[in-house]
């Protein structure tokens, strides 16, 4: 094995972790096994493959092995690590959708309206959204797959609030353009009754009369990540 394999991969990072990069350190077959979520014999037969291919050296003293990372072994791992982030910072600042207009349930002019939101949409977003939300269908599976990196940003987060009689959820909003000329903002529920593949748009204007849109008609949506 001249080259570090993929499946080796966890293996020679496990033990980096523990502080193989410059010293010795003992281990046995069994505890690698459980870091690793892998059989004994896979195990073993990782350090066997990674000792022959120069990526770490093993010294054997009853059943503990010491074991340390080698120059080309640590090297591998760096360069993949540089590839890596370069590739994460090097990824779209946007998320570039196409869906259809639809109807929503008629609930957002009454949610966002509310003073409990509407409040801190002035305070996080600049400006109070016009009494409604804007729902567009995305027809592209990969498209729906994408908004799954939403999750995982924080965006302007709305807090959730209670008005004594019933709780309301937190949302969260992402800045977006609609077919390249209205500033708005995608946002995320903690309760909706939409599926993922309808995105719902606020604005501070009534973005459907600005751009003469009706139902069935095609939108492009550039969700801003940076």
């Amino acid at each position: 094995m001249s080259e570090l394999k993929i499946q080796h991969l966890i293996t020679l990072t496990e033990l980096l972790a523990g502080g193989a990069k410059n010293n010795f350190i003992s281990i046995t077959t069994s505890s690698l096994a459980k870091n690793i979520a892998k059989s004994q014999q896979a195990a073993s037969q990782h350090l066997l493959e990674l000792e022959q291919g120069g990526f770490i050296e093993r010294m054997m003293n009853g059943r503990r092995i010491s074991v340390r990372l080698t120059e080309k072994g640590y090297g591998q791992i760096a360069d993949l690590y540089n590839l890596l982030k370069k590739s994460l910072e090097s990824s779209p600042s946007a998320i570039e959708l196409q869906g259809t207009l639809v109807s929503g349930m008629g609930e957002g002019a009454y949610y966002m309206s509310l003073k409990g939101y509407t409040r801190q949409f002035k305070a996080r977003i600049g400006y109070v959204p016009f009494p409604g939300t804007l729902n567009v269908k995305i027809g592209k599976k990969e498209q729906v797959e994408a908004l799954r990196q939403l999750n995982a940003i924080p965006g302007v987060k709305i807090d959730g609030f209670s008005d004594g009689k019933r709780t309301y959820g937190w949302v969260k909003c992402f800045g977006c353009i609609v077919n390249g000329k209205v500033a708005c903002h995608v946002i995320q529920l903690e309760r909706t009754h939409h599926d993922q593949s309808v995105i719902e748009l606020i604005s501070q204007v009534e973005i459907r009369k600005k751009m003469d849109l009706e139902n069935g008609d095609k939108v492009s949506v550039k969700i801003l990540l940076t």
